[in-house]
């Protein structure tokens, strides 16, 4: 990350955060409803160069939102309304911190925003997946990331008083977009007249109390004197109305297992290969040493260590740690070692036991999982090799990388169990991607008839040459040819512009129906970052630069 004097920080971005040491968010629980309170220390800051004023976020304050809003569906899921407010007084949030934005690497800003999009898209869905509703109660100025903040959320309440206010104010004063989905939100979500948020993304000061109610950019305005008590009423009154079955006690989501190597990151059952060389990280997911446990309540015995909870989430930290901190990493392997007939067993567990709320939140964590490793902007390759398990849920990654190789029939010394993908009922509807269609869905948008001739196939064995000609894998490759080409794609990719890559990997990999989640993250990625590098914004004389001096940023006036 470039500061502001143009110093560099070589640091390592953690993803994993510390429960019992938060230092911008606070919660109260209460038994159904559970008080989620932003309080940033403003000393806090993930870098040196900026103070976190008056609850401004930089990707710290985020990954322990995004922690939060995980621990609350797995270590309490007796919680069916989070009420999400600020702690400080008469100020909700002024949005990501204008001088870490302004003095950041390129890179770091578009990661902070896919980051912050991702966490509020998880908490938007916790009512649809987890019966988990989320309310945003603001008191005082709310104003550009604060009020993406609140459009995640269910139901916003709003003070009326001179000093509250909802506000995308990101065009006006910065020269750039609300980067966390809000121009998507208040059109394709809370669905406000275009003409009215023209007007509305234009105003620095915002819009208060009535006006933001007849405009639907609140669902409530409440006198002050009657605001706390009246938030306390609305999120009972909504945990009341909850069908989310009552659920006594949560499991703990211990800390991961992790060993960092000048060369390798090493899990209990992941192990990321860094070859800085050749631009690639390789990652190879080991499958389940032992069979699953036998019901529900021995799995909930086992809590953090199942395997099932415990893949995904150095699945996920693994993804996180290489689009952060290995930037110059651009090609991403997936490889899979182990038993594919047990990697079924331990997803059919889950499976069929769906009702049960902890089967439900590892099968949810797994659907967020894939969908992050979609939305990685690096080359994303799988080898499915002899003694791979690429079955059910490990069998999505075949279908969410760029291309795929297996090695076709026997190589010479090599004992390992041939090659084979199994496809099971998951992979049918129970991952879907940002577009709500499952991956085989997406790839065989052309050939919808394919879908239900592969549904016949669940459970087979489906060895390399029955793959290639099924379009389950690109290529398969005997002994002969499988190393050089291979290889020959590895170089080649390297040897291609990171820039048009990731740009082409973007587009062909959502086809089918665009939704909200697919808008906010294209049109993210279409203008936001092409706005963050213009002058405009982060030259010299641009808004973010120029952002607190008292002197305006001076435009380029051209448009294209």
């Amino acid at each position: 990350m470039t500061g502001r004097g143009g110093y560099r920080v070589n640091k390592v971005i953690d993803f994993q955060v510390d429960a019992d040491d938060m230092r911008h968010w606070r919660i109260d629980y209460d038994g159904p409803v559970a008080n989620l309170y932003m309080d940033v220390d403003e000393k806090g800051g993930l870098f040196e160069g900026y103070d976190l004023k008056l609850n401004s976020y930089d990707l710290g304050v985020d990954i322990e939102l995004s922690d939060i809003v995980q621990r609350m569906r797995f270590e309490h899921p007796e919680v069916k309304v989070v009420v999400l407010r600020s702690a400080k007084e008469k100020l909700f949030c002024a949005g990501a911190n204008i001088r870490m934005l302004g003095g950041a690497a390129h890179s770091h800003k578009v990661n902070f925003c896919k980051f912050t999009n991702e966490t509020r898209n998880t908490y938007e869905t916790a009512l649809a997946d987890s019966g988990q509703n989320y309310i945003c109660a603001i008191r005082g100025a709310c104003a550009g990331g604060g009020y993406e903040l609140a459009l995640a959320c269910n139901h916003i309440m709003l003070t009326d008083d001179s000093t509250s206010s909802v506000a995308l104010p990101e065009v006006a004063l910065l020269a750039v977009l609300p980067g966390t989905g809000g121009l998507t939100r208040i059109t394709d979500k809370r669905k406000l007249r275009r003409d009215l948020a023209d007007v509305f993304c234009s105003l620095e000061e915002g819009v208060k109390g009535q006006r933001a109610l007849q405009w639907g950019l609140v669902d409530e305005v409440i006198a002050n004197s009657k605001f706390d008590e009246s938030v306390a009423q609305r999120a009972r009154d909504i945990a009341q109305q909850s069908t989310k079955p009552d659920v006594s006690e949560g499991i703990s989501l211990t800390p991961l297992e992790r060993r960092f190597g000048l060369t390798s990151v090493t899990y209990s059952c992941v192990t990321v290969r860094l070859d800085r060389a050749g631009r690639r990280a390789v990652i190879t997911i080991n499958g389940p040493e032992n069979d699953p446990q036998p019901d529900m309540e021995s799995f909930l015995a086992q809590g953090a260590d199942a395997w099932m909870l415990r893949c995904a989430r150095e699945l996920d930290d693994a993804i996180l740690h290489l689009r952060t901190n290995e930037g110059d990493l651009g090609i991403i392997e997936f490889q899979t070692s182990g038993n594919p007939h047990k990697v079924m067993a331990h997803e059919a567990l889950l499976l069929a036991n769906q009702d049960h709320w902890l089967a439900n939140e590892v099968l949810c964590l797994w659907k967020r999982v894939l969908k992050r490793i979609d939305m990685t902007s690096r080359s994303l390759v799988a080898l499915v090799e002899h003694g791979s398990c690429f079955a059910g849920v490990l069998a999505e990654l075949l279908w969410a990388v760029d291309r795929s190789y297996m090695m076709l029939d026997a190589f010479e010394d090599d004992t390992r169990p041939l090659a084979s993908v199994f496809l099971t009922d998951a992979n049918f509807g129970q991952y879907p991607m940002g577009n709500a269609l499952s991956r085989l869905q997406t790839r065989f948008l052309g050939a919808p008839e394919q879908i239900d001739m592969l549904a016949e196939r669940k459970g087979e064995p489906l060895d390399a040459e029955t793959c290639e000609a099924l379009g389950l894998v690109t290529y398969a490759y005997d002994d002969i040819d499988w190393e050089d080409e291979v290889r020959l794609f590895m170089e080649e990719r390297a040897s291609f512009s990171p820039d048009a890559l990731t740009g082409m990997e973007a587009n062909l990999r959502f086809a089918g129906p665009e939704t909200m989640e697919t808008r906010i993250f294209g049109r993210l990625t279409a203008w936001q970052n092409w706005i963050f590098q213009r002058p405009n914004a982060v030259g010299p004389e641009g808004a973010l630069q120029r952002y607190g001096t008292g002197v305006r940023g001076v435009y380029d006036p051209g448009r294209v």
